[in-house]
């Protein structure tokens, strides 16, 4: 068990095991598994449940992939496969935004933080993958897990060359997004 799972099950009442499978095709192939944090971020990991069963991420791209930082995704708007990459990461669902449910949970490798805009409470359905420590996001994001199985698959997701992170060409994609138990 990681350190910060373990750490997580001591601090919580029974933990919830819910949790993502991610398969991702392109560059990457594999399965990402990952636990979601409900007693962290309950309103954030409802939200991500809610549009994986929904089918919502399945085909969408990692469309901002920064080396020794992070790969984003789940812009269920605009980062379908085979859409206009150009909009990729400027949308989010038809779910309202989420008011930030922040922690003292620190964004380590392989942690799942929510993306969102300058407001607090902008999240909706973007995330991100942390492929290196990044102090600098604690307490400023919401943390919604972390990586169990498949770190080998987020560290061969297709890097960003373009404004930003973002992929240019074909990026990888989230072929389909199962919630576990």
């Amino acid at each position: 068990m990681h350190k910060l799972a373990f750490a997580l099950s001591l601090a919580a009442s029974p933990a919830l095991a819910t949790g993502l499978q991610i398969d991702v095709t392109g560059e990457a192939n594999g399965t990402i598994t990952i636990d979601l944090f409900e007693d962290v971020a309950p309103q954030h990991v409802a939200q991500i449940t809610a549009l994986a069963e929904e089918g919502a991420y399945d085909g969408v791209v990692f469309h901002r992939v920064i080396d020794g930082f992070m790969a984003q995704t789940g812009d269920v708007q605009f980062g379908k496969s085979g859409g206009d990459m150009a909009m990729a990461g400027r949308g989010g669902s038809d779910r309202p935004d989420l008011p930030a449910e922040f922690s003292d949970l620190p964004f380590e490798r392989g942690v799942v933080g929510m993306a969102r805009s300058q407001s607090p409470d902008s999240a909706n359905s973007q995330f991100f993958i942390m492929f290196e420590p990044g102090p600098f996001l604690n307490s400023q994001y919401t943390v919604v897990g972390e990586v169990t199985d498949g770190m080998d698959v987020v560290d061969s997701i297709k890097r960003g060359a373009g404004p930003n992170g973002a992929v240019i060409g074909q990026p990888d994609q989230m072929k389909t997004v199962n919630v576990t138990d």
